[in-house]
């Protein structure tokens, strides 16, 4: 049996404004921001605005949706950064690795040669912002 949502969770205060975030794109059901952990330069989240937990209980449409933002947004930080590749990460459940009960996708542009970095380190919040606008010039075009 899958736990109820929790509509107290981190990503649902920042979709209600209670919580600031560097924001790159939001339409009417997706709203993706970058992560202030990031585990490479340009990491962001793409969340859907709807209420799921995770894959395993979001509606069709929902994931239709968020899934065409998260291809957007992997182009966008792609050119935006001058990566060389992109790796998209999601997690559902705990014991599949996923930490926070909001769906949402890790878009990590990658460079050849380049580790990720290890998680749970707060970034610079000047270099997130900046890499914030070239991202959001990036979707425009």
């Amino acid at each position: 049996m899958t736990a109820a949502y929790d509509p107290d969770n981190i990503f649902a205060k920042i979709l209600r404004g209670e919580i600031p975030c560097f924001k790159v794109h939001e339409d009417e059901h997706a709203l993706a921001f970058m992560d202030i952990m990031p585990r490479s330069p340009g990491h962001l989240l793409v969340i859907p605005k709807q209420p799921a937990r995770n894959i395993l209980d979001c509606d069709a449409t929902s994931l239709s949706a968020v899934t065409a933002a998260v291809q957007k947004l992997a182009r966008a930080a792609k050119a935006a950064l001058d990566a060389d590749g992109v790796t998209i990460q999601q997690f559902n459940e705990t014991a599949g690795g996923q930490e926070i009960f909001h769906l949402h996708f890790h878009v990590l542009p990658r460079f050849a040669g380049v580790k990720l970095d290890p998680p749970g380190n707060r970034g610079d919040m000047g270099v997130i912002s900046a890499q914030a606008e070239k991202i959001r010039a990036a979707t425009a075009g």
